[in-house]
């Protein structure tokens, strides 16, 4: 079995490779930072020597390198291809930079978008795989303050589901699944912008190794621990200006 993780060389993606790992997946990594790459390479080669890892560096904010990347890694006949790259930027729409947001949406949508096409065509064909894009509890709702990258993940979740109809109406055994983490440890605030999350947070190990199992479960919604579940379950029944209020406060608090 092998799996492609993009975003792998920290956070949820560095922790689903190292899980994947101890299952006895092999590893194609995928991220920026090669030398992060190279680390957990070694990290996981000493732990579990029997897994063969591949690194990747690449730049997924930029189509052509999406593109290049399938055609790097069409031949390897991947099982599992996991969405994970993706990142925020923490600010008023006016005054957040146009540039880093449009690499905001790069990564976050077309990346996601270009890789599951692509790579879901082999599955199918196979009638074999299974897919995870890497949502947030944030795209159940808008998000004043963090507005584009709420929006981002609202397009994963939504373009995930349709994706599982088309594949259940056709009897495919292709599993397609949609994480959605609340606050998780990881670099995410450093990266946003912000000092703090608003709400208790959880370990990225924890949270990778619900999502592998869930994955391989066929669930649809992946929705790690008890607090996010009653965050998305409380999304969908409250009146939606008072819900925009409630999440601008909670957005507000994250650098007070």
């Amino acid at each position: 079995m092998i799996a492609l993780v993009t975003g792998a060389s920290s956070g949820i993606g560095r922790e689903i490779a190292k899980n994947l790992a101890l299952r006895g997946v092999n590893l194609i990594l995928v991220a920026r930072r090669t030398e992060r790459l190279i680390q957990l390479k070694n990290e996981i080669q000493y732990n579990c020597p029997d897994v063969k890892v591949k690194t990747v560096t690449a730049d997924l904010s930029k189509e052509n390198q999406c593109i290049e990347l399938y055609e790097k890694l069409k031949d390897y006949n991947v099982d599992f291809l996991f969405n994970n790259a993706g990142f925020g930027i923490y600010g008023k729409f006016t005054e957040t930079k146009l540039s880093d947001e449009l690499d905001m949406i790069n990564v976050n949508i077309k990346a996601v978008h270009i890789l599951t096409k692509l790579f879901l065509k082999d599955f199918e064909r196979r009638n074999h795989g299974y897919i995870l894009n890497t949502a947030s509890v944030a795209g159940f709702m808008a998000g004043p303050l963090l507005s584009t990258y709420y929006a981002t993940k609202n397009y994963v979740i939504q373009l995930t589901k349709a994706i599982y109809e088309e594949l259940r109406n056709e009897g495919s055994r292709v599993v397609i699944s949609v994480l959605c983490p609340g606050p998780v440890d990881t670099e995410f605030n450093e990266v946003a912008g912000v000092k703090k999350f608003s709400m208790p947070s959880m370990s990225d190990a924890y949270v990778a190794d619900y999502a592998v199992d869930r994955l391989i479960a066929g669930d649809l919604m992946i929705i790690p621990g008890v607090t996010t579940k009653a965050a998305v379950a409380g999304s969908k029944i409250a009146p939606t200006k008072l819900l925009l209020k409630t999440v601008r406060t909670m957005q507000e608090q994250k650098n007070s």
